[in-house]
C-alpha cells in the first residue's frame, strides 16, 4: 500500500542519470520495479521524448497519461508516464490561470512551441514540475505512488535540468512561475529525492560519473548511488592461461588443439584478463568517489522482461542492504 504522506523525509523521488549509452533507461525501469512493494504502485517517468520506456516494455507509444506497464516481482504495479513540455504547459495554464480551451487554442497557433523556444529554461521547469506533482500527489492523506522514478537527461545536461531555481530566476522574480519552480526546487534539494548515476566500467563513463557527482554536490542536490551497469563476468580472474595448458586441455576433451587454435584462444584470454584489470582499476576509482555502489551484470542475450526482473532483484537486494 502507498506510504503515509506524513512519513519522514525518506527518498521518494529517484532521479536516474548517466552518460548516453550506459543503459540508464533500463536501470531506471529496473529500479522502479525494485521500489514497488507488494500491493503498491510506482511511477516511472521519462522526459526526453524518446519513447524509450514503450520500447523497453514492448507497449504502444506512451501518451501524456499514467499507464500500467508491468507487474513488479512482489505483485505491485509499475506505471509509466511520458511527459512533454507542451502538455505540461497546458496543465500549468489550466491549473494557475484557468485556461482550459484557451490553452488548447494557444497550442494550435504554435504559441506554446514559441514560448519554450525563446525561454528554454521554461521547458525544464514544466517537465520537473509535472514530476513533482506526481511525487507529492496524495489521496485521502496517503501518497498515490510509493515511489517515483525519473529517467532524467544524461549527465552532461542533468545539472542544468535539475537546477530549476537558476532557470526560473531568468524568467521571473515573482509570480506563479517562480512559486511553481520554488516548490520543485524544494523537493529536488530535500532528503525526499535521490539522484543516482548509472555508469559502466569504461574510461569515459567513469570520468563523466565523477564530474556529474561533483556538479550535483556543488548544487547541493542529494546524490544517491552509483549504479555500475553491464559488468563483464570475471571468467578468468586469477587464472594463469598458458598455451601449453590450453593445448593439453583442448586435447583432453577432443577439441582441435593445433597451434593456430591455441594461439587464438591464448590471445583472447589475454585480452579478457587485460579488460578485467582495467575494470578493477576503474572500479577502484568509482569506490573513491565515496558513494554507495551496486553492480549489475552484462546480459549478452539482450534485454527482455526476465532480465529486467533479474536486475530489479539485484537492486532490491542492494536497497534492503542500505536500509539495514
Amino acid at each position: 500500500m502507498p506510504s503515509d504522506a506524513a512519513a519522514g523525509p525518506v527518498p521518494h523521488l529517484h532521479v536516474v542519470t548517466g552518460k548516453g549509452g550506459v543503459g540508464k533507461t533500463t536501470v531506471a525501469a529496473a529500479l522502479a520495479m525494485a521500489l514497488t512493494p507488494p500491493g503498491g504502485r510506482t511511477l516511472l517517468v521519462e522526459v526526453e521524448g524518446r519513447q524509450a520506456l514503450a520500447s523497453l516494455f514492448d507497449t504502444p507509444a506512451l501518451p501524456y497519461a499514467e499507464r500500467h506497464v508491468a507487474t513488479a516481482p512482489g505483485g505491485g504495479e509499475v506505471f509509466a508516464l511520458a511527459v512533454d513540455a507542451e502538455a505540461a504547459l497546458l496543465d500549468y495554464l489550466a491549473m494557475f490561470y484557468k485556461l482550459g480551451s484557451a490553452g488548447k487554442a494557444l497550442r494550435k497557433v504554435g504559441a506554446i512551441d514559441f514560448a519554450t523556444t525563446i525561454a528554454p529554461g521554461l521547458r525544464d521547469i514544466l517537465l520537473t514540475g509535472k514530476v513533482k506533482e506526481a511525487a507529492t500527489r496524495t489521496d485521502h492523506g496517503r501518497r498515490v505512488y510509493d515511489a517515483v522514478v525519473l529517467d532524467a537527461p544524461p549527465t552532461g545536461r542533468v545539472s542544468r535540468f535539475l537546477n530549476v531555481t537558476v532557470e526560473a530566476s531568468k524568467l521571473a522574480k515573482v509570480g506563479p512561475i517562480r512559486t511553481h519552480s520554488d516548490g520543485v526546487a524544494k523537493l529536488l534539494h530535500s532528503p525526499a529525492t535521490a539522484v543516482h548515476v548509472v555508469t559502466r566500467l569504461e574510461e569515459m563513463p567513469v570520468q563523466e560519473t565523477a564530474d556529474a557527482l561533483a556538479e550535483l554536490a556543488a548544487l547541493k542536490l542529494p546524490v544517491g548511488d552509483v549504479i555500475v551497469n553491464s559488468v563483464n563476468p570475471p571468467l578468468l580472474a586469477g587464472v594463469r592461461v598458458t598455451k601449453a595448458g590450453l593445448k593439453r586441455d583442448l586435447a583432453a576433451v577432443g577439441l582441435p588443439s593445433d597451434q593456430r587454435t591455441v594461439a587464438a584462444l591464448a590471445a583472447e584470454a589475454a585480452d579478457h584478463q587485460q579488460r578485467l584489470a582495467v575494470e578493477d582499476r576503474l572500479r577502484g576509482e568509482l569506490s573513491e568517489l565515496g558513494r554507495p555502489m551496486v553492480e549489475l551484470p552484462l546480459f549478452t542475450d539482450g534485454m527482455d522482461l526476465s532480465n529486467l526482473y533479474e536486475m530489479a532483484a539485484l537492486l532490491r537486494e542492494h536497497l534492503d542492504g542500505e536500509a539495514r
